[in-house]
């Protein structure tokens, strides 16, 4: 048991940070890899991060004005971008495209810096039967608990009441929720997992403060929500980077942060206002 949760880094490592150049040029320093977190959290997730803190405090302001709970105000996760059909499709993928890129960004600096995509974090298809069963597996230990957790935060007054899809009913919904569901398991696990403890193993952080790190990042993008979001999000970075450091494989946190999603974005349109225990 005590084995099954020690926190350890993998042995294979990326490249040693130095601050030598020699005749292949310019080599990472500690500096250099720093410097690159900040600026690539800062145009990505650490942004949005920072977006989302003053959400919820602008809400917070707003409950105490009118003296009611964060559970009158709604926010929403998937939102019609344009009130012409066609346009708001075309944002929508353009959001989904720029979630991706987002997310290539960070397999491409990993890359760089001389990281395997199958090595170092497992994004091969060796595993495929066994990655969907884990992954399946991961998205119901994760999904069931984070539904109590939000409606116990929701009746307490800590969460906004999360409309989770308010796009337009139209034909394009179900696939584009499908796709941004993807788009979110990608983006999120290969720049707050993946990208994020690779990086924090070069800095020679110990791996519980790495996976503090990835959870409260993870976190705080998620705090526009409410503090229950806050606390579900950090609660499911903590399972899923201490998984990955088990695991070495990224594909079942993908997987099963797009099957959640994908339960939520799709399910929830054909649930609200048809059962008593959903806002």
């Amino acid at each position: 048991m005590t084995k099954l949760f020690a926190l350890r880094w993998d042995e294979t490592a990326l490249p040693t940070l130095d601050g030598g150049g020699g005749d292949t040029g310019p080599r990472e320093t500690r500096r250099s890899v720093a410097v690159e977190l900040v600026i690539v959290f800062a145009i990505t997730l650490g942004m949005s991060g920072l977006r989302s803190l003053v959400s919820i405090v602008e809400t917070q302001i707003k409950a105490r004005e009118q003296q009611v709970s964060l559970g009158q105000f709604q926010v929403s996760v998937a939102a019609p971008q344009s009130q012409v059909g066609t346009i708001d499709l075309i944002r929508q993928l353009l959001s989904i495209a720029q979630g991706l890129a987002w997310g290539a960004l960070g397999l491409y600096l990993l890359w760089r810096a001389g990281a395997s995509l199958k090595q170092h974090l497992g994004l091969d298809f060796s595993r495929s039967g066994r990655d969907l069963a884990s992954a399946v597996g991961l998205a119901a230990l994760i999904g069931i608990p984070g539904l109590a957790l939000y409606l116990a935060a929701h009746a307490l007054g800590m969460s906004l009441t999360v409309a989770v899809s308010t796009m337009t009913d139209v034909w394009w919904r179900a696939p584009v929720s499908v796709l941004i569901a993807l788009q979110n398991g990608f983006l999120e696990e290969v720049l707050v997992v993946g990208y994020l403890l690779l990086r924090l193993r070069q800095l020679d952080l110990h791996p519980a403060i790495a996976i503090a790190v990835s959870a409260v990042l993870r976190g705080s993008y998620h705090l526009y929500q409410g503090y229950g979001g806050f606390v579900g999000n950090v609660a499911m970075g903590v399972v899923f980077a201490f998984v990955f450091l088990r695991w070495r494989r990224l594909w079942p946190l993908v997987l099963a942060h797009a099957l959640i999603d994908i339960v939520a974005l799709v399910g929830y349109p054909l649930l609200h206002g048809h059962v008593s225990w959903l806002p």
